[in-house]
């Protein structure tokens, strides 16, 4: 009798928490994502680097005194998703043009350069959540 085992799945992973529409919470966002990566091998950058922009959209345009945002990472196969909820779902995040005159405005145009795809999804009003993914690099080889 010929018996066919099934591969192992990949383990999906996952992390999220809570935290204040402040700078105080979008820099915890930043080093608790960090500290979750640094947990599961995975590497920090670029991925900090869009957790932070993510997060300091959420605590700065995303902001309801009173209403916390979400961070949540998954891991699925050989890619990391990363997302950014909040209850300001009326207003939708757009890149906008580089200006040479203004100081802020350029996160979501790191966001684009930095993940290989990211988005918006509508949740039940008044959340939306705005996410990044990145392919995870294969391991080298050791020989």
């Amino acid at each position: 009798m010929n018996q066919r085992t099934a591969e192992p799945a990949a383990p999906v992973r996952n992390f999220t928490v809570l935290l204040s529409p402040t700078p105080r919470g979008a820099r915890l966002a930043r080093l608790l994502g960090a500290e979750q990566l640094r947990s599961w091998g995975l590497p920090m950058e670029p991925a900090r680097q869009l957790i932070a922009e993510l997060a300091v959209n959420a605590a700065t345009h995303g902001r309801v005194p009173g209403r916390d945002f979400r961070l949540t990472l998954y891991v699925v196969a050989d890619t990391l998703r990363i997302e950014v909820t909040d209850t300001r779902g009326e207003r939708r995040p757009e890149v906008q043009p580089l200006s040479s005159g203004t100081e802020s405005g350029r996160g979501l145009l790191l966001v684009d350069a930095l993940a290989d795809c990211w988005g918006v999804s509508e949740e039940r009003f008044p959340r939306k959540t705005v996410w990044a993914e990145l392919r995870l690099a294969e391991p080298e080889p050791e020989f």
